[in-house]
């Protein structure tokens, strides 16, 4: 029998989050999206405005946030290099003092939390594929490490309030996920590749494009992060990704031949931090939540051209 929850999205207005928003309605919850708008947009959640069981909340995580909830999904966080960089400091407050308030929150109402980690908690991996039992490889003091060191501290704030408080905690590390409502200005290479390939514009590409990333398609990511709130097996963390390995050229060069571009390739200074390689293993995901990702690049790059076709 289903049994309808209340469920809290921070970020809910965001790229992942208003994705979740849909989801968690189609399943029939009672769903409150929270957002401060620093990232999020009004117009990834205008379809979900006015439904019976659909609350938005203009809130900034970094104060604390007093509703009655079943379980809290953690997605408060700036989550691309040229955002989470605009205000570090900001970043890293969410990730702490925010995560500090959500627990909280989980703590007062026995509400299961799950913190949307990152796969940036690895830094510039010299393990690959990355597994969970892996430290990481992270600069503490870079123009990162607002984000990633952010992030790991946020998970050592879960563990621990899983191990004083018994709070339920959730962890997931997610790694390179696109798809439609991708903000066009968000710096991240999907979203670069195709809007500038749309225009006509050079293709910036930072390095000599032999990094590695593996791209999750947003619909399989927000299925494997239901599973893993569901699921009662294990806290994590556990690895959300596709462990299908591209390389960024060899991304760019599709995106030019699938948009019909005459773009041409520009090459530029590798940011400072930048990891080399990046590639999930989902050994644990297939284990305790029978997830991998369904959508292959070739199709969810078609739906995110189609996307930002109609935006431009």
């Amino acid at each position: 029998m289903h049994t309808r929850k209340t469920i809290l999205v921070t970020g809910g207005a965001g790229f992942i989050g208003s994705h979740l928003c849909e989801r968690l309605l189609d399943g029939g919850h009672d769903v409150i999206c929270a957002d401060n708008f620093f990232t999020g947009s009004k117009e990834n959640i205008r379809r979900l405005v006015g439904h019976d069981h659909f609350e938005l909340v203009r809130h900034d995580i970094v104060n604390p946030l007093v509703v009655e909830v079943d379980q809290i999904y953690n997605l408060a966080c700036p989550a691309s290099p040229v955002h989470y960089q605009s205000n570090p400091i900001k970043t890293i407050k969410t990730s702490t003092v925010g995560m500090v308030n959500m627990l909280g929150l989980a703590k007062r109402t026995g509400a299961r939390i799950l913190q949307a980690s990152t796969s940036e908690v690895y830094g510039d991996p010299e393990v690959h594929p990355q597994r969970e039992d892996y430290w990481g490889n992270v600069n503490p003091i870079g123009v990162r490490s607002c984000y990633d060191e952010g992030k790991r501290v946020a998970e050592a704030l879960c563990m621990d309030y899983h191990r004083q408080n018994r709070v339920a905690i959730r962890i997931v590390r997610i790694f390179n996920t696109y798809g439609r409502r991708m903000h066009p200005n968000d710096g991240r290479v999907v979203s670069n590749f195709v809007v500038q390939a749309l225009h006509g514009e050079p293709i910036t590409l930072y390095g000599d494009g032999s990094q590695t990333r593996s791209f999750c398609y947003v619909d399989d990511l927000v299925e494997g992060l239901i599973r893993m709130m569901e699921q009662v097996q294990t806290t994590g963390p556990i690895n959300l990704g596709n462990p299908v390995e591209i390389t960024v050229k060899e991304l760019a060069e599709r995106v030019v031949a699938m948009t019909g571009s005459s773009s041409k390739i520009e090459f530029r200074p590798l940011p400072q931090d930048d990891p080399r390689k990046r590639q999930p293993d989902i050994s644990l995901a297939k284990k305790y939540l029978d997830w991998e990702p369904k959508v292959a690049l070739e199709e969810g790059l078609r739906k995110t051209i189609a996307y930002f076709k109609g935006l431009i």
